[in-house]
């Protein structure tokens, strides 16, 4: 049998992590689908929770999701009736986003999804070696860990 194809690219940082990140967004989406959620919805409703009230826009940007999908993800969670918009108490001519209740009970079973998703992510490590992992993961990323240390 012949060696694996690509012996260069496969020995690549950038291409396993790209893998390994593939794998857990495949994971979270399966898990975010049995709860009738997507990956962005999911991702804007935590924003929105973790930001309310908030401007629309300020949702946007804190995500990194361009205007007009954002719009209609909003959308989308709104005829969900897990997100309510009305004008921002700071400045009527922009929309400030909250969680309805039902958006709050959702994102709580989203998250647990997701939690169980990574968990199978992270199932090969050990304990401490998932800690080091998390911990490499955050010195590369550029991305500041929890304030709880949760990650």
């Amino acid at each position: 049998m012949s060696e694996a194809p690509l012996p260069e690219i496969r020995s690549l940082p950038s291409w396993l992590l790209g893998r390994a990140a593939a794998r857990g967004r495949a994971l979270v989406a399966e898990a975010l689908a049995a709860e009738g959620m997507r990956m962005w919805h999911h991702v804007v409703l935590s924003a929105v929770r973790d930001l309310a009230p908030v401007a629309q826009a300020d949702v946007g940007r804190s995500v990194g999701l361009d205007p007009k999908d954002l719009v209609g993800v909003l959308n989308d969670l709104q005829a969900a009736d897990l997100v309510v918009r009305e004008p921002d108490p700071k400045d009527r001519r922009k929309n400030a986003v909250s969680l309805t209740p039902e958006g709050e009970r959702l994102l709580r079973r989203c998250e647990d999804a997701a939690r169980t998703a990574n968990e199978a992510l992270l199932a090969p490590l050990s304990a401490a070696e998932r800690e080091r992992f998390m911990a490499l993961l955050i010195r590369i990323s550029g991305v500041a860990a929890r304030p709880d240390g949760a990650g």
